[in-house]
């Protein structure tokens, strides 16, 4: 069993730790809010004081931040990761940021002796606490290898698909599905409702249907009850929205459904609903529907 540290605690920091040391592992977390490492400390978990004295008291240490900025602070700042780690020691990156800020932390940690993993997670905080969803890996194979066991302790599943780097592209584009298959579930179910049908109803029946995804089962409900609590909240995820349209200039690929979907989760964000669950862009679909 290993001694794994966690820089960021909210509601996929918190899945993970509490995924870990159901799996029997000690874990060591820092966040910025106090109440945050307080709802793991309760579990059975310890605390620290900053991100460097995670990484004095841990074997692994992952980040699992909310934008590209504390990650970076969190990693190579004052006071950060690096600063605390040791010669071989391994940073797992989790959150969910771009490309080429990956790339440069992956070179800037391994200049420095220690190891890096590119590994964010696909998958809700409610998804991974019931261990559902996927960790996807990039870096070094021996180095994935090492941890594996580690990795799927959190995640049954945890793939890897090249160096770091890579599996933030593989991030962006399952971000890029969910965002997409989101407002189709929100426009389907706008659809059945306004021609007179209950909603619950064929929401069963879509599910079970060719028609079925993921995000319908997930969001579906959350839409039909008009009940928005945050498995992803909206804020957070127009993060991501940006993060794959930069991914997709730098590709040269053109996105004309993403684009169209990014300015409906904008109008809803702009409405005030930036806090809720991102199955909320219903209510930008319903007001185009005359509600």
């Amino acid at each position: 069993m290993a001694t794994v540290g966690i820089v960021g605690l909210g509601l996929l920091g918190h899945a993970i730790a509490s995924r870990l040391l159901a799996g029997g592992h000690q874990v060591v977390g820092y966040d910025v809010l106090p109440d945050k490492v307080g709802a793991v400390t309760a579990r059975g978990g310890k605390s620290a004081t900053s991100a460097a004295e995670v990484a004095r008291a841990s074997e692994i240490v992952c980040t699992v931040l909310p934008s590209l900025v504390t990650v970076e602070e969190a990693i190579l700042g004052r006071g950060g990761i690096l600063e605390g780690s040791r010669p071989g020691q391994v940073v797992v990156q989790m959150s969910t940021i771009s490309p080429s800020l990956t790339e440069r932390l992956a070179r800037e940690t391994e200049a420095r002796g220690r190891d890096f993993l590119d590994c964010p997670i696909s998958g809700t905080s409610a998804q991974v606490a019931r261990g559902d969803g996927i960790v996807i890996v990039g870096g070094d194979r021996a180095i994935y290898e090492r941890w594996r066991p580690v990795l799927e302790t959190i995640l049954p599943r945890a793939i890897h698909v090249g160096r770091a780097g890579h599996a933030m592209v593989v991030k962006l584009a399952a971000n890029l599905l969910v965002a997409l298959h989101s407002a189709a579930a929100a426009e389907a179910l706008t659809l059945v409702k306004k021609a007179g049908l209950d909603p619950a109803l064929v929401l069963d029946v879509l599910t079970t249907s060719a028609a079925a995804s993921r995000m319908l089962e997930v969001r579906g409900p959350l839409i039909v009850k008009g009940d928005f609590p945050p498995q992803m909240k909206l804020e957070l995820f127009m993060k991501d929205l940006h993060l794959i349209q930069d991914a997709a200039r730098s590709a040269g690929a053109a996105l004309p459904l993403t684009d169209v979907a990014e300015r409906l989760y904008a109008t809803v964000q702009r409405a005030g609903h930036g806090g809720e669950d991102l199955a909320v862009v219903v209510k930008v679909i319903e007001t185009l529907n005359g509600r």
